[in-house]
Order: C-alpha cells, then sequence, then structure tokens
C-alpha cells in the first residue's frame, strides 16, 4: 500500500526532477527511448509547433520494453510519430542506445554522420528524467545548448497514463539515485540537491520502493 507520506515524498521527487525549462526552437529534437510513448506524442507536437526542423529517436530495448516495443524503443517512437503526422524526412533512428549516456553519444555521431549543424538540443525525456538527461547532455555534449522536454503533466495524470503508481515511484527513487551517484563516475555533470529532496529519497527507499536502485559500481548510465 503506497501512504499519503509516500505520495509527498513521490511529488518532491517529481518537483525536483523537472527543470521547468520552456521549449524553444532549437537545431535538432532528441527524443530518449523508454516505456513511455509519451515521449513521441511530445516530440510530435513540438515539431509541429517549430520547434526542431528534426527529431531522433533513440534507443534499443530494454527488460521493461523488450515486449511492448518488440522492434525498439526508436523505431516505436518514429511509427508514433508518423502517425501523428511528422513526416519520414523529419525522423532520424539511433536502435542502438541502452542506457542515457549511449542516447547522447550515438545520437550525437549520427547527427554528425548526417552533417546536421547542432548548436542547441530540445532533449525530450520522460517527465522524472528530464534532470538527469540534461544533467548527462551536458557532461557528454557541453558545448550545445540543452532544453529539456517532456509531456506536460501532474504526477497524477502521469501515473494513471502508466496505470503502475509502483513502478512510477520506483523509478523517480531510482533517477534521483543516478544524479546522487554518477557525477563520480563521470557519467553527468553534479547538481545541488535540495536536503528535503535527500529526505523524501531515502524514505521511498525504506518504504521498499527499491526496484530500480543501482549497486554502487553500476558501470552503465
Amino acid at each position: 500500500m503506497i501512504s499519503t507520506q509516500n505520495w509527498a515524498d513521490t511529488r518532491r521527487l517529481w518537483d525536483y526532477h523537472q527543470m521547468g525549462h520552456t521549449p524553444r526552437p532549437c537545431s535538432v529534437a532528441i527524443g530518449l527511448g523508454s516505456h513511455d510513448l509519451g515521449v513521441a506524442d511530445t516530440a510530435a507536437e513540438l515539431y509541429e509547433r517549430g520547434m526542431a526542423p528534426l527529431i531522433v529517436f533513440t534507443g534499443a530495448t530494454s527488460p521493461t520494453t523488450r515486449e511492448r516495443m518488440p522492434r525498439g524503443e526508436a523505431v516505436h517512437y518514429r511509427e508514433r510519430a508518423l502517425e501523428l503526422g511528422v513526416p519520414s524526412s523529419a525522423v532520424l533512428v539511433e536502435p542502438r542506445a541502452r542506457n542515457t549516456g549511449d542516447n547522447i553519444r550515438f545520437s550525437r555521431e549520427l547527427l554528425k554522420e548526417a552533417d546536421v549543424d547542432v548548436s542547441s538540443v530540445l532533449l525530450i525525456s520522460k517527465p522524472y528524467e528530464e534532470r538527469r538527461a540534461y544533467a548527462t547532455a551536458r557532461k557528454l555534449w557541453p558545448e550545445v545548448e540543452i532544453v529539456s522536454a517532456s509531456s506536460p503533466m501532474t504526477l497524477s495524470e502521469y501515473v494513471d497514463s502508466i496505470g503502475d503508481a509502483r513502478m512510477v515511484i520506483d523509478m523517480l527513487v531510482g533517477a534521483l539515485q543516478r544524479l546522487l551517484v554518477y557525477p563520480e563516475e563521470g557519467y553527468l555533470i553534479s547538481q545541488p540537491v535540495p536536503a528535503d529532496v535527500i529526505e523524501a529519497y531515502e524514505r521511498l527507499c525504506q518504504a521498499g520502493f527499491t526496484s530500480r536502485l543501482l549497486t554502487i559500481d553500476a558501470a552503465s548510465s
């Protein structure tokens, strides 16, 4: 059972994970693969608003997505974007990435190979992955401007859209752990984490929302 305190702590993590950037026109949009097709929906909507002339969808599969996206996250994202009216000429697919660092590195390589001049990136992720995605991109691609974006929804709306509250809380806890430990591994830039966010994170760990936690010596981001 998820208690009132659990939900209060989850909302604190949810708020912290979001960067609060206002989407603005960028050289390219990059949609980070995951279990959430809402990333593709947001990429299509931002494309239609003229926020980027080109979209890169990046992602292979993971244990979470293998069954629901058997052709790979990036491929399913592309299919969704085309259904929503984005022309195929405006979408590139990077099908190899298996973590956030790969998403950034491989997308950067793909854009270089395609001779796309990139000075700014509209980085589209799940709402609770905005900060981690931003911190990773700033570490691995420091010369470009990074604008974070995600589906504009509340925590309650997001949980309803996924249909699994415990999985969402576990994901938020796991994302916060990575923000804490990955800077020392060189995977992303360090960012200040307020004390109340740390306290909320620790209470959620103690309450058992730990399925997405890593061992400290985990080697992938």
